[in-house]
């Protein structure tokens, strides 16, 4: 009677085990049967074994320079903000220098030439400075040269043969904003019209952190790009100048994957290096869980084409020796999923373990009480 009891329980077990027992996820089968049922109901998903070289991807390409490519202007062009120091260097009766005029004035002639620095003269928001004698002139988007060239012109008529000498006591129209991950953020001159992205950054000081954990940030207008601090350092974007209203910010962006299913570990893992291949990834998340996980049911999720909207499942086949060496030809990419499939054959060892969990404590209670009528 008991032992009939048992089969029956036994029995019943067996037949809902394989949809109540607890799974790390699908197994590789059902991955690959869910995603064609989606193509089935009209969602693209592509399936690709990677038996050969050809089902390899190529490396992702930096990102491109998307950005207006405007031509540096002139080093010294003026904008507004600048603080402008004004010279006015005169012979004869003039008008900046008191006794000249006194003596003008007096009919008299002094051969001598004098100097006359004006306050600092600050452009304001419309691009404006006031000169006495001459008023308000447009600077802004001038050079140094071309707003000597009007001061002399303004006071031309009332003074003899002046000569006019501008400089910039303070840049702010030719300068750029660095913050973030860098040594000395803050304001940025551009001394020349030649500094590169990677000029930058070194004049502010160098970076803080690891580059291939990094992003710069760039905002010129109302455009914004993201580029790979690695890449810029590397030269990709040695073409590219900054340019003066350029705001630059590096952010700790570290590249990422996720690992996921039957690996033991359940997590997102940053890349060790700036690139990595699938093999480094595999063996970074500890490869597929011994007891419950399946070589041969490997699979990396990602966004594909050139607008990364078509989602793609690779599969690898880690049974196969050829699948190790296409492995570690498949470059890793930013947000990458490795997904490693549930084991088939670990369906009957976890009922057999739900099974002794179920009826340890009847086999115990039977074990005692077979001890105590022994005993009597």
């Amino acid at each position: 009677m008991k032992l009939k009891l048992l089969l029956s329980t036994f029995a019943l077990i067996s037949l809902g085990a394989c949809s109540t027992l607890p799974s790390s996820g699908p197994t590789g089968s059902q991955i690959t049967d869910t995603a064609l049922e989606a193509q089935v109901d009209g969602a693209s998903i592509d399936i690709v074994p990677v038996d050969s070289i050809a089902d390899v991807p190529p490396v992702a390409a930096p990102i491109a320079w998307q950005l207006p490519d405007y031509d540096p202007p002139p080093s010294d062009m003026i904008g507004p903000g600048d603080v402008l120091s004004v010279t006015v260097f005169e012979a004869g009766v003039a008008l900046f220098g008191g006794n000249g005029a006194s003596a003008g004035l007096a009919g008299g002639f002094d051969p001598a030439v004098r100097a006359q620095t004006l306050p600092p003269r600050r452009v304001d928001d419309n691009g404006m400075i006031d000169i006495p004698y001459v008023g308000a002139i447009q600077v802004a988007g001038s050079t140094a040269a071309d707003v000597q060239a009007k001061i002399r012109n303004g006071l031309r008529s009332l003074s003899q043969d002046p000569q006019v000498l501008v400089s910039r006591e303070q840049v702010i129209g030719n300068s750029i904003i660095i913050a973030g991950e860098v040594a000395q953020p803050g304001r940025l001159v551009l001394q020349t019209n030649r500094e590169t992205m990677s000029d930058v950054v070194a004049l502010a000081g160098g970076y803080r952190g690891e580059a291939k954990n990094l992003t710069l940030l760039i905002e010129r207008g109302d455009d914004l790009a993201r580029l790979r601090l690695s890449d810029v350092l590397a030269g990709t974007y040695e073409s590219i100048r900054a340019y003066p209203g350029d705001r630059l910010t590096i952010l700790a962006e570290p590249m990422l994957y996720s690992v996921l299913g039957a690996s033991g570990r359940v997590q997102q893992i940053p890349f060790v290096r700036e690139h990595m291949n699938v093999i480094e990834a595999i063996a970074a998340a500890g490869g597929p869980d011994g007891n419950t996980g399946d070589p041969e049911a490997v699979f990396l999720f990602r966004y594909t084409g050139p607008d990364k909207t078509q989602p793609t499942v690779y599969h690898f086949n880690l049974m196969r020796a050829p699948t190790f060496f296409l492995a570690q030809r498949f470059a890793l990419r930013d947000d990458d999923i490795l997904y490693f499939g549930n084991s088939e054959s670990n369906q009957p060892r976890k009922l057999i373990q739900t099974i002794g969990q179920l009826f340890s404590p009847i086999v115990t209670a039977t074990a005692v009480a077979n001890n105590i009528n022994s005993g009597n």
